[in-house]
């Protein structure tokens, strides 16, 4: 086992996983660290309130390190098991609190596309509002799947990691999301959505 003199920041990620699951605390802090921001960032667009985006992002590596020794590698990242452990906890949160799905994906992915020319998406500010307008009405769980596929750019079996569906159901499903976005934006005098195909 090695200890706090040890540079973490150069070791795998996989090797991490190993030296947590012997009892290696500064090897899970390193996970942590690596972590722990975009965690905070899916709650806090999931639930628009901080101090729960804090508070969960808090029980997921709580719960990660109780149960790290049940991890194994499936052939997707070690995120893709935190983000499992998130997506069933924001579920559970909702369920508790009896509140709607509060997704303010729109304003995060609308910044995140503005920015990843020359892949982005809408081509002026109107067409970039009816887009959000267009993902604010979609179920949460096709909000959650652009979520995770635009901003934290995970791929379809990772997605399918975290919200327990195979690769090819979560394909299906983004494919049938583009669908709606096209539907409902072309029933708006738009145009369709071109380039969301890239990211299939």
């Amino acid at each position: 086992m090695m200890n706090q003199h040890t540079d973490y920041n150069d070791i795998d990620e996989n090797d991490l996983v190993t030296l947590a699951q012997q009892g290696d605390k500064y090897a899970f802090g390193e996970l942590y660290q690596r972590y722990v921001s975009r965690i905070y960032t899916y709650f806090y667009y999931r639930t628009g309130n901080k101090q729960d985006a804090e508070d969960l992002t808090t029980r997921v590596f709580m719960r990660a390190l109780s149960h790290i020794n049940s991890y194994s590698d499936r052939g997707v990242p070690f995120s893709a098991w935190l983000y499992r452990i998130a997506h069933n906890l924001l579920a559970n949160w909702h369920r508790d609190n009896s509140r709607r799905k509060i997704i303010a994906i729109d304003e995060y992915i609308g910044s995140e596309l503005e920015t990843d020319a020359p892949e982005a998406i809408t081509e002026d500010m109107q067409e970039q509002e009816e887009l959000m307008e267009s993902i604010r009405q979609l179920p949460a769980d096709r909000q959650q799947l652009l979520f995770l596929k635009f901003v934290e750019r995970l791929s379809n079996a990772e997605i399918g990691e975290i919200m327990n569906r195979t690769e090819g159901a979560v394909k299906s499903l983004y494919h049938r999301t583009l669908a709606t976005l096209h539907e409902d934006l072309m029933n708006r005098g738009l145009g369709p959505l071109k380039r969301f195909k890239k990211r299939g």
